[in-house]
């Protein structure tokens, strides 16, 4: 199960970054993280800002709603999703997951 946290300001979202994928795509759950691959690299938060875009697209946000909050030049980050419950979140994600089998 993925490890959401509550936040004053909404949910803590932690993420597994896979930069250079073939393509964009939410991976599932990995130790606890939403595990998410995104065709650029990881060279001057390229990938970062990548999977702000896709995370947005995917789950119904704001890109503005997202914000790293640490592991900037990690594999594993964490992510503050402003204006949104554990359980908005949870939802959300588990849609996505479950249209894309």
């Amino acid at each position: 199960m993925i490890a959401i946290e509550p936040h004053d300001e909404g949910a803590i979202l932690p993420v597994r970054a896979q930069p250079g994928s073939r393509k964009s795509e939410l991976r599932g759950e990995q130790d606890g993280a939403l595990k998410v691959a995104v065709t650029r690299v990881a060279e001057k938060g390229k990938a970062n800002q990548a999977i702000v875009a896709f995370l947005s697209k995917q789950l119904g946000l704001r890109k503005s709603q997202l914000e790293l909050i640490s592991g900037e030049t990690s594999s594993q980050k964490r992510f503050l999703i402003r204006g949104v419950s554990v359980q908005q979140l949870r939802a959300a994600i588990d849609d996505v997951l479950v249209a894309d089998r």
